[in-house]
């Protein structure tokens, strides 16, 4: 894999920071747009647009084929049985709150009980927390071990014959730990459980089998994996998704309106009410003929190898505490890091002044940040088309971190 070659095909990873050639490392957060990604969402626009399903002239024959294609290139990326398992919504946070408002509150019963991992992302929290409130249900947590791990021993206590519900990130946010999914979905089945996977964080990095992994529901979004913004993917088991009402109701949703009664579209139209974002999904389309082209174990390997390095040289580091597994078993490229005696805004602000691009904060995880006893961290993430040289210049900024603030050159 030629990654200067790739770096030719994103124009913002040509721009200046501050004076210094940007090193863009918050690709957790959101991911860059190759050329063709950006002619695909011009030319949708100047040739295409339209309305699908809802008229029989060109421009919309036009748009619904380019946003079925688009659910069918989906399907076949992450391994799905059909396309009409595949609803598109604006991101994994929306496909998170359909699962809950309409598959959990319609079957989650009083004493029931909902499991996520203590690593979550709040939009795979707070969405069961509603839940279990409104269902008078039990929500508890899976916690992971010192080493970021979530163990066999810890999911085999926490699901249990009153389990309903498992939901758990396939790739942590914050400490890149990946998690065996496969196996937690295997456990979860055998006690009654479905489990919903957020695959945000993994999707865009790692080949994806949904059927292999027999999840019931898996989520990700687009702007993640090299697409726009407000793009995203719901995949459910079509058994699952045909017991579930709605999640929202208007156009291009209904089968028969009358004055008192409706009845619904079938699969998957049931969930896609009004006019959606189909330059989005039509990008999405792009963005993963892109990514395949590049090669899935490709990026999974390049990523490796810089996560790897990177982590060596954190390591040399004394003041530099490392969130999350030490090693590369089951690990993603995603290091959550704090330098002591430094805020983490601070570390991050002080970075960009090196054309340095990192993340700060509690990353949408206030529950584990509390777990490790902390308020915030630093979190560098890698992608595809970053490089080696970029991770030297994101060790030399760390390095000069502390020596800004008065501590001299430690």
């Amino acid at each position: 894999m030629d990654v200067n070659k790739i770096r030719e095909d994103f124009p913002i990873l040509s721009i200046d920071i501050n004076g210094k050639k940007l090193v863009y490392l918050d690709n957790g957060a959101t991911t860059h747009k190759p050329k063709s990604v950006i002619q695909a969402i011009t030319d949708y626009n100047e040739k295409i647009n339209g309305n699908p399903h809802r008229g029989a002239h060109y421009l919309s024959v036009a748009a619904t084929d380019a946003y079925e294609g688009a659910r069918e290139k989906v399907k076949n990326f992450i391994r799905a049985r059909k396309a009409s398992e595949i609803i598109f919504t604006k991101n994994a946070t929306e496909s998170l709150n359909l699962i809950a408002y309409t598959y959990g509150m319609a079957f989650i019963q009083p004493g029931d009980e909902i499991v996520v991992t203590i690593s979550e992302h709040h939009s795979n929290i707070l969405p069961w927390q509603m839940v279990a409130k409104a269902k008078n249900a039990v929500l508890k947590y899976m916690y992971i071990n010192k080493e970021g791990r979530l163990t066999e021993e810890e999911y085999r206590e926490k699901i249990t014959d009153k389990t309903k519900l498992v939901a758990v990130a396939q790739m942590s946010n914050v400490l890149g730990t990946i998690y065996p999914v496969k196996d937690i979905v295997e456990y979860a089945h055998s006690k009654g459980a479905v489990v919903v996977v957020d695959g945000a964080q993994s999707v865009p990095h790692m080949k994806v089998n949904v059927t292999d992994l027999d999840a019931d529901f898996f989520v990700f979004s687009g702007h993640k994996a090299l697409a726009p913004m407000g793009i995203g993917v719901l995949y459910g088991k079509e058994e699952l998704l045909l017991k579930m009402p709605p999640f929202l109701r208007g156009g291009d949703m209904i089968e028969y309106v009358t004055e008192q009664e409706s009845s619904f579209a079938e699969l998957p139209f049931k969930f896609e009410a009004g006019t959606q974002n189909v330059e989005g999904a039509v990008a999405l389309c792009a963005a993963i003929d892109y990514l395949e082209a590049v090669g899935m174990d490709n990026i999974t390997e390049h990523e490796k190898e810089l996560t790897e390095y990177a982590l060596s040289k954190m390591r040399e580091i004394p003041y530099v505490t490392i969130y999350g597994p030490r090693d590369m078993d089951s690990r993603g490229g995603i290091i959550s890091f704090n330098i002591e005696g430094v805020h983490p805004h601070d570390v991050a602000s002080i970075v960009d002044s090196y054309g340095v691009a990192v993340r700060a904060g509690h990353h949408c995880a206030q529950p584990l940040m509390k777990y490790l006893g902390i308020q915030a961290s630093s979190r560098a993430s890698f992608y595809f088309y970053n490089t080696f040289e970029e991770v030297d210049k994101f060790i030399e900024s760390i390095k000069s971190v502390r020596k800004w603030l008065g501590y001299g050159e430690s």
